[in-house]
């Protein structure tokens, strides 16, 4: 194996780099909806909390993803893709039901697409869909 064949695109680096900020600023995001329920009327307090919640959870999983996107899994790959659907589906329920949270919602709703993007990029796809033999197969043992 040469370095070359196992050496990581920049769009995945970039894209790992991404999933990281994405994950924690939803963290900051979601704790930041979550008290916010104070200053809503006594019928949203559920919905609001209950969203805050939900952003806060999908972003630590998508944290829990991220290093397995840096290492090539395409199991990190669709569950972030998912974990990333997720979110936006909040964001976009943030923007519907809340007043104060429209521009965090949208630029949180912005780099969601753009992570999206990066991880489904052809160079990053290709980094995916390679299959490495790992010392441990028994392909790469030497006859």
């Amino acid at each position: 194996m040469t370095a070359d064949l196992l050496r990581r695109p920049a769009v995945v680096t970039i894209a790992v780099v991404l999933v990281y900020i994405v994950a924690f600023a939803n963290v900051l995001v979601g704790t930041l909806v979550l008290l916010s329920r104070y200053r809503v009327g006594s019928g949203a307090v559920l919905a609001v909390s209950l969203l805050g919640a939900a952003i806060i959870l999908v972003g630590l999983l998508l944290v829990a993803v991220a290093s397995g996107i840096a290492r090539g899994s395409r199991l990190s790959r669709i569950l972030a893709s998912v974990y990333l659907g997720i979110l936006m589906s909040l964001h976009l329920a943030t923007l519907l039901t809340t007043d104060g949270w429209d521009w965090s919602a949208a630029v949180q709703f912005a780099l969601g697409a753009f992570v999206l993007t990066a991880l489904w990029a052809p160079p990053a796809a290709r980094h995916f869909v390679r299959d490495v033999p790992t010392p441990a197969d028994p392909r790469s043992a030497a006859p």
